[in-house]
């Protein structure tokens, strides 16, 4: 390898590396891109209670962030209209009809105080330098929620991507309670937007989902659309709607847009059209129906990892536990801290230690006679004194010794005290304290505010082949060789979609299946036009009827057209001296062969059955009916033999042809 394959190597290697981990997948610690962890930690720098404007935090979170402010005021907006940590002011869009949100100059927000319950806690996050190194930013949030779950997210990286959908956070922390519990459980994914959605094909958050938009189809001559599929805005709802209305698949005589907090889409129908009759279609040609492919993957320990949603969930259960441990045990030493400050401050006033002093010449010596003065009472203390201890001490004011309140103290102490068998409490129950806070999150949250929008129905997915209306009227112009529904001249063989197969076969002797033709030049010897849909073909059987050239050797072949790839041309003859005579679809027919006269030959005409012939492959020789020379051909159907297919349209396939 030469050195500038191993430093384009090394370079993209970091390069990617760069976008997986610092900018496109979550952590899944916190569930942030690195701009959302930097936004919502500029908000908890600059958290007065008070609301800011957007242009000024998006400023401050630019001493982190080095990519820009529009992505900045992008993802800002984006995780503002989430609704789950800020709190908006303002015009923020419109999430419904894709409307933008304002200049950041003219908008403004704030933390929540959930956002401070479930992330906030500096003591126990880990920081590190900023990219120019004058700051100090979060690695990640100490989240006690699954934030990437709540939220969802989407990210493209280089080789990778990942696409979680977002969950109803109240049916969330069930979940985790459940977990807790070691109980079973099941999440499913809810959308602001409401909707239908069918998780059959879920997979624990590692298959799909196919989302609807919910219909009233109340009125027989309108439909109004309620409820948007997740992804999808009402002015690209609308815009769907009307490409198929141009393209032939609606009938819809206007459509109007009247939505604004709430969805309503209303669809006016043509005449003789009913709503009942139109829905397959809306969910087959529009965006009323979409299917959308899942793959959750997050940073985890620094490595990308595909984690399913029981997975994500009982991680995050068990990262409750632990943060919930961390921070009691942090506030037990602070207490125990607060413990023996008011100690040391009881006994060094009470026991009157700071006459010690008085007479002291320098510093070393008062803090000496400070030490040896609690000396007589170190059973009394939680841990020796140090210098931090006296120091603090020695700040103590004159006038609040002298106003000291010995009550005061023993309540503060004891409350301390109680406080910290409260925390024992918890630490011997971690898994009940968990639950209980999982209860606070829950009523912080609202039940009525965050109730469940998405409907969970099992449906059938549409098939646009079998909704599509056949109103294509295909024509064969045998003058100029051309087939398909653009062709003015010519009869019409048949009426297709434009989701539709047909299968021609030629008089040389080839077939072939092409897609429903708009002008195509198939050229001029066409024997037969037909659907070729595998079920139909399957009860079609064709009758070919062969000669060879050099000694006129009549051929009868019965066979099966069953698969083909398409546009490809296939033979129908056999290889050699061979051409096409007739070709016939009828189930059963007699064909009856004139020989020409000769002498001494006594039978100049013999009939011949179909149905006394084997239906072959359709790479199989036929059977030899004539060896003598031929004089004329006729085919009558056989009446009493019912043929399904007598209806398909053939060129040549009279009741009576002759040659």
């Amino acid at each position: 390898m030469t050195q500038a394959h191993s430093i384009f190597k090394q370079n993209f290697l970091e390069y990617a590396s760069y976008v997986i981990k610092e900018r496109a997948i979550p952590d899944l610690v916190d569930g942030f891109k690195p701009v959302q962890r930097r936004i919502i930690h500029t908000l908890f720098e600059m958290d007065d209670g008070k609301f800011h404007k957007v242009a000024n935090v998006v400023g401050w979170a630019m001493r982190y962030h080095p990519h820009g402010d529009s992505s900045i005021y992008e993802a800002l907006v984006n995780l503002a209209n989430c609704d789950l940590f800020i709190e908006r002011q303002g015009n923020f869009g419109n999430t419904l009809t894709g409307d933008s949100a304002a200049a950041a100059r003219y908008i403004e927000c704030r933390l929540l105080p959930f956002a401070k319950k479930v992330l906030y806690n500096p003591e126990l996050t880990e920081f590190v330098d900023s990219y120019d190194g004058r700051n100090q930013e979060p690695v990640a949030f100490p989240a006690k929620i699954p934030v990437v779950l709540i939220q969802g997210v989407s990210g493209i990286a280089v080789g990778m991507s990942t696409y979680i959908l977002p969950h109803n956070p109240l049916e969330v922390l069930d979940a985790m309670a459940a977990s807790l519990k070691g109980e079973s459980y099941q999440l499913y994914p809810d959308f602001l937007g409401g909707g239908i959605v069918d998780v059959e094909d879920y997979r624990d958050g590692r298959g799909s989902v196919s989302v609807r938009a919910k219909l009233n189809t109340s009125d027989p001559k309108r439909i109004i659309i309620e409820e948007l599929p997740y992804g999808t805005t009402s002015e690209a709802m609308i815009r769907s709607v009307e490409e198929a209305a141009k393209k032939g698949k609606l009938k819809i005589s206007s459509i109007n847009d009247y939505t604004a907090e709430k969805v309503n889409i209303e669809i006016n129908l043509a005449r003789n059209t009913y709503a009942q009759e139109i829905v397959d279609a809306l969910y087959a040609y529009t965006d009323c129906e979409t299917k959308l492919s899942i793959n959750p993957l997050v940073i985890k320990d620094n490595v990308p990892t595909i984690m399913g949603v029981h997975e994500i969930l009982d991680w995050h259960a068990r990262h409750l536990v632990v943060v919930l441990k961390a921070e009691l045990e942090l506030e037990k030493g602070h207490l125990l801290d607060k413990l023996h400050a008011r100690t040391l401050e009881r006994i060094f006033i009470e026991e009157r230690i700071y006459k010690r002093i008085e007479q002291k010449k320098s510093a070393d010596e008062v803090n000496k006679a400070v030490i040896s003065g609690f000396k007589p009472f170190t059973e009394r203390l939680l841990r020796p004194v140090d210098l931090d201890d006296v120091e603090r001490l020695l700040k103590i004011p004159i006038r609040r010794i002298s106003l000291f309140d010995i009550e005061k103290n023993r309540e503060d102490i004891d409350q301390i005290n109680a406080n910290l068998a409260e925390i024992e409490r918890k630490l011997a129950d971690l898994v009940g304290y968990a639950l209980t806070y999982i209860a606070e999150l829950k009523t912080m949250l609202g039940v009525k505010e965050h109730q469940r929008k998405t409907t969970i129905k099992t449906f059938e997915l549409i098939d646009v082949k079998e909704v599509a209306e056949r109103n294509l009227a295909v024509k064969y112009d045998p003058a100029n060789g051309y087939l398909g529904y653009a062709v003015k001249q010519g009869n019409t063989l048949l009426e297709v979609s434009t989701f539709d197969r047909v299968l021609v076969i030629r008089k040389e002797g080839t077939y072939q299946v092409i897609d429903a033709p708009e002008k195509e030049f198939v050229g001029k010897g066409l024997l037969y036009c037909g659907y070729a849909d595998k079920s139909e073909l399957a009860n079609l059987v064709f009758s070919v009827i062969y000669q060879e050239k050099t000694y006129k050797y009549l051929f009868l072949k019965r066979c099966q057209i069953v698969s083909y790839q398409l546009k490809k041309v296939y033979p129908l003859l056999p290889e050699g001296n061979f051409k096409l005579v007739k070709l016939s679809t009828y189930a059963n027919a007699e064909l009856v062969v004139t020989y020409k006269p000769k002498p001494g030959l006594r039978i100049l005409e013999e009939k011949f059955y179909f149905s006394d012939y084997l239906v072959k492959n359709v790479k199989a020789n036929g059977v030899r009916i004539a060896v003598k020379e031929v004089a004329s051909l006729k085919l009558r159907s056989v009446k009493e033999v019912v043929h399904a297919n007598t209806a398909e349209p053939t060129l040549f396939d009279d009741e009576n042809q002759e040659e």
